[in-house]
């Protein structure tokens, strides 16, 4: 897998050094929810789509990692009956039917396993004619894709209320705002270096697409984002890389081998302020753009390969 598909949040952790992460959810009780609304409910996902849920979910297929994450978070992974090949966290997660690999989607063992509920990938990570097929069965598919640290927030609280666990979810919520504006706060302060956050470099060069969310969480962890200067495109050229000069160089593509020393041997790269001062440095990829429970950890590391030194909570 290219470390460009993993920006769909299905790298493996990288084997190079840097600051030390526990990457832990903090799991809540598996509790049913004593406040949340009876069943059936209706949610609007984030497509748009009004999907009725005419039962407290016992038996949910999750076809992307952050959900499954999400689902474990809230107290809800006891009820999760299947997921995807890039599912790996939490460990009981990865022991669960395969039913989706990136673009496909196994219907026939989804109806064998008698879903009643599938939380589906957005622009396309779940074919949509999959999410279509489903609901003809009268499957209740809830689509969730976020653009933003805002929106993988209101995710989590969304998976809370299709699955009865909303008051585990915004528990869940309240915690990982609180961290996150702390550590936003830790570094407001601080200069802000320019920051390119290389995402895959085998074919070509990838790094954060302008307003996206990897964008985002850059400037939250003080730096400002390089980007390819396109909503639509994640590639972006040499010659604009080397104009920007960025100071730090992050890599999200460590977990495939890629090392500091390496991008240092690249034709070009030697001029880069990052490469001479040697603020190359390496991530976990999945804590900082897997749209999940662990994201406020994921932030934590950015700032901390951004700012080595700040002083954190």
């Amino acid at each position: 897998m290219s470390a460009l598909v993993a920006l769909t949040s299905c790298a493996a952790a990288p084997t190079s050094t840097g600051p030390t992460i526990q990457p832990t959810i903090p799991s809540l009780p598996a509790s049913p929810d004593s406040v949340g609304r009876s069943f059936p409910v209706t949610v609007t996902d984030d497509e748009g789509t009004s999907v009725a849920i005419p039962e407290r979910p016992e038996r949910i297929v999750s076809l992307t990692p952050g959900t499954t994450e999400i689902l474990f978070a809230i107290g809800a992974g006891d009820r999760v009956v299947a997921t995807t090949d890039a599912d790996d966290y939490p460990p009981e997660a990865v022991l669960l039917p395969d039913v989706a690999s990136f673009g496909s989607v196994d219907l026939e063992r989804i109806v064998e396993l008698e879903a009643d509920l599938v939380l589906a990938g957005g622009l396309e990570y779940t074919p949509s004619d999959a999410i279509q097929t489903l609901r003809s069965l009268d499957i209740p598919v809830v689509v969730i894709y976020a653009a933003s640290v805002d929106g993988v927030l209101a995710d989590i609280e969304l998976t809370g209320e299709a699955v009865g666990n909303e008051r585990q979810a915004r528990a869940l919520v309240d915690e990982m705002r609180t961290e996150i504006e702390a550590l936003s706060a830790a570094v407001e302060d601080l200069p802000r270096p320019r920051v390119f956050y290389e995402i895959d470099a085998s074919v070509g060069v990838y790094g954060p697409a302008e307003d996206s969310f990897l964008a985002e969480m850059i400037r939250l962890a003080g730096g400002e984002p390089i980007t390819t200067g396109s909503a639509l495109s994640f590639e972006i050229t040499l010659e604009r890389l080397v104009a920007a000069d960025p100071e730090v160089i992050v890599l999200g593509d460590a977990a495939f081998g890629v090392t500091p020393e390496q991008v240092a041997k690249r034709p070009a790269w030697e001029q880069m302020t990052a490469v001479q001062k040697g603020a190359v440095r390496v991530v976990d990829d999945k804590l900082v753009t897997r749209p999940g429970p662990r994201l406020a950890q994921g932030l934590r590391s950015l700032v901390l390969a951004i700012h080595p030194d700040a002083r954190l909570p």
